[in-house]
């Protein structure tokens, strides 16, 4: 096997809550209020969707907001992998990823690891190069059991709300959580920061009319179908532990530019084209978190700040 190349989960497909446009010369990242499915063919004019996409819409008024999935992996870190990632938004090479205690780092030395303080703490982290990134695999349709669609995100409500959920079905289900039916589902909140509008964060749920009685039975007469038939499921997760593993970073130098395009753009396309639906610590006003702060000082002086950044009394 070749060293330094992540072996990951075989993917079919993405699964968005959003898309990157075109405004103004620039690209920009725009969140939605569904789910879509694509393909993991680009064009200029975005993602191709997935066949699967069509089937799905039709069955919920062609407003899609929860998907039927199951698991690969019964252990949770398996499935959802979260990390402090910085990319190189000029290279879209990824830099440095870590867990608020350690990181793998790209020196001019080779890759070294390194003491990691989390984004608040590191130096090189400063102006919000560095997020929470997080990646979830999941089945969906029964065309191929070990292909994959993938989730990526930088949202805090959603990377919380899917550690838990796959935490604690992992317990109740007594280590089944690959053969629970589950499915993904498009929640809204509102909150302070977001100034009363709806912000959209995904969670994992028992699938649509199962209570959790059900939902357990339905795992357990699984497993054991799948054990008659010689399936290992610790086999395959300690496979797939040990490709995560044989690679300094998960993501590819080919597929990080889409990456950084839509989840690590400048703050200033943030801030300018924020919507109602994305999820992120970025003030909304338009406003760049330095004018931001800037601002506020001033405001608590007795001093105005003007639309180029001067100052003025006042």
């Amino acid at each position: 096997m070749l060293k330094g190349l992540a072996i990951t989960p075989p993917i079919l497909g993405r699964i968005a809550i959003g898309k990157v446009i075109e405004k103004d010369g620039k690209r920009l990242p725009q969140k939605d209020d569904q789910f879509t499915l694509t393909s993991q063919i680009q064009t200029r004019e975005g993602w191709l969707p997935h066949p699967l996409d069509e089937s799905l819409r039709a069955t919920q008024e062609n407003k899609l907001r929860r998907i039927p999935i199951r698991l690969l992996f019964n252990e949770p870190e398996l499935n959802l992998r979260a990390e402090y990632s910085l990319f190189d938004r000029n290279t879209a090479r990824p830099l440095c990823v870590g867990d608020g205690e350690q990181c793998r780092r790209r020196t001019r030395e080779g890759m070294q690891t390194l003491p990691c303080p989390g984004p608040d703490g590191c130096e090189l982290a400063q102006g919000g190069r560095c997020k929470p990134y997080a990646r979830l695999n999941v089945v969906v349709g029964d065309e191929d059991p070990l292909g994959t669609f993938i989730f990526r995100t930088t949202g805090f409500n959603s990377i919380r709300t899917l550690a838990a959920r796959l935490a604690y079905f992992k317990a109740v289900s007594n280590n089944t959580l690959a053969c629970l039916p589950l499915e993904l589902r498009l929640r809204g909140k509102s909150t302070r920061q977001s100034h009363g509008t709806p912000i959209y964060y995904v969670d994992i749920t028992l699938r649509e009319g199962m209570d959790l009685e059900e939902a357990l039975a339905n795992a357990q007469q699984m497993a054991l179908d799948r054990h008659e038939v010689g399936f290992n499921q610790k086999a395959l997760d300690q496979a797939a532990r040990l490709g995560f593993a044989n690679g300094d970073f998960e993501e590819q130098e080919e597929d990080a530019a889409a990456i950084v395009e839509e989840f690590y753009p400048h703050e200033t396309a943030i801030s300018t084209h924020a919507s109602a639906h994305w999820e992120t610590d970025l003030p909304r006003n338009g406003l760049e978190p330095e004018r931001l702060t800037q601002k506020l000082v001033a405001k608590s002086q007795g001093i105005r700040v003007t639309q180029s950044g001067s100052q003025a009394t006042g």
